[in-house]
């Protein structure tokens, strides 16, 4: 075989591999790490560095924090929250809060059973799968707890940044 056949099989095969790679840890990290966190019972909401009040977690309305992507990094940060109730739920005034007191509220949105909906950190426009907060730089970090509330202030769901 020429060499430059080689060289070309060669970095054909590299290019391959890594988007097959990529693609399993994309995929594992929005389905599988994110179905086994552990369970969170309370929180602690927090204003700037102290403890304001504890919140328990209402399960009662089927609503997760599916995962974060991207952490750190802020064109590619992600939150999916998910709705694995029946019928429709309105998402109009939630919150979606991090550690450090930056809140993200739902405009008017309604998902539906098995419905989904895309927190982009970056700037972009809004449509019915992704919603963009358009802050200046990242707002996730590793270890911490992104929280959803409900347009009356009740904690509906925490998730742990990998």
């Amino acid at each position: 075989m020429e060499p430059r056949k080689l060289i070309q099989y060669l970095a054909l095969n590299v290019l391959v591999s890594a988007t097959v790679t990529g693609g399993i840890l994309f995929w594992y990290d929005r389905n599988y790490r994110s179905i086994n966190q552990p369970a969170v019972a309370q929180a602690t909401l927090v204003s700037g560095n102290s403890p304001v009040s504890s919140a328990t977690l209402q399960t009662d309305i089927p609503i997760k924090i599916s995962s974060v992507v991207g952490a750190g990094a802020l064109a590619s940060e992600i939150v999916v929250v998910k709705y694995e109730g029946d019928g429709e739920l309105d998402l109009a005034s939630w919150q979606l809060k991090d550690e450090n007191g930056n809140t993200f509220t739902f405009p008017k949105l309604t998902l539906y059973q098995n419905g989904a909906v895309q927190i982009h950190t970056a700037s972009g426009t809004d449509t019915v799968i992704d919603l963009y907060w358009s802050i200046g730089g990242p707002v996730w970090n590793s270890g911490e707890n992104a929280k959803l509330f409900d347009a009356q202030g009740n904690l509906r769901a925490v998730y742990r940044v990998p």
